[in-house]
């Protein structure tokens, strides 16, 4: 099987995604194509970057990633094919696979030349559609580009350590209005080392991580509906801190976007005790 997934900031309300499998399947009719999300907030890559690292390990070796979040090639941003954890991701080198690794070295990278080899009317997803089926069909990185070491960093919105504080950002909001942040459980363990800490954002405090939403419900003299509404932060399936509204609807009982003032981009921190 020949797994080729999308992500994009497209939406489904105009003919984008559907031509972008027209022209998958008019390149390689026996391509599986699966879509990973279309709602990508436009060029969003933060947002991006979770959605994939969410989702690849779902699939198996050798599923290529197409990932259509600000693909125009240009003077700071050029086309780059990856492979990494025997899977392949397409993309511009806009900060998306960098926030997706983290500090992971990718079995190979390459950066994508075969520009010039297409129709002078050939769009960046043209280019992008061809190099997914090009891989896809069992075909290698370096006949497509040449190697390159380094992808560009984004900085600004990764976890820092500063003493004994973690400084995160939410990065995500998904469907119930829970705040992602990107504040990893392994960085946690790694910073906490068993400590007792604080999670502060917007003049509020958590001062437990629950093991899962219905853990909290600490009391059997109260049914679970009692606790509705309520604050909480886990890490979520993906590994990374959520700052959740138990049983959270974003029309009733509302979510920590409605509740809490948590955006995109704002600060989540955790303080540990000496």
């Amino acid at each position: 099987m020949s797994i080729i997934t999308l992500t994009t900031d497209y939406g489904l309300k105009d003919h984008f995604v559907g031509a972008l499998k027209g022209k998958i399947v008019s390149e390689f009719q026996e391509a599986t194509i699966i879509d990973i999300s279309h709602d990508i907030d436009a060029f969003n890559i933060a947002e991006a970057a979770y959605i994939i690292s969410a989702a690849y390990s779902s699939f198996p070796k050798g599923t290529v990633h197409l990932i259509g979040v600000d693909i125009e090639l240009n003077s700071e941003n050029q086309h780059i094919a990856m492979q990494w954890n025997d899977q392949y991701f397409i993309c511009s080198d806009n900060g998306i696979l960098s926030m997706l690794i983290q500090k992971n070295v990718p079995q190979k990278i390459v950066a994508i030349n075969i520009h010039d080899r297409l129709p002078s009317e050939a769009t960046d997803l043209d280019v992008f559609v061809k190099i997914a089926c090009h891989l896809a069909k069992g075909g290698l990185l370096n006949v497509i580009g040449k190697e390159i070491k380094k992808i560009k960093e984004v900085t600004e919105l990764q976890a820092i350590v500063q003493d004994n504080q973690i400084k995160g950002y939410v990065i995500y909001s998904d469907n119930f209005g829970n705040a992602v942040t990107n504040i990893s459980k392994k960085l946690f363990l790694e910073v906490g080392k068993g400590r007792t800490y604080e999670i502060k954002f917007k003049g509020q405090t958590i001062k437990t991580i629950l093991p899962k939403y219905s853990a909290i419900g600490i009391s059997s003299n109260y049914p679970l509906k009692y606790y509705e509404g309520e604050k909480l932060a886990i890490f979520n399936e993906t590994g990374f801190l959520e700052i959740a509204i138990f049983r959270s609807n974003p029309d009733n009982v509302g979510s920590a976007n409605s509740l809490l003032g948590l955006n995109y981009r704002d600060v989540v921190t955790i303080d540990f005790k000496h």
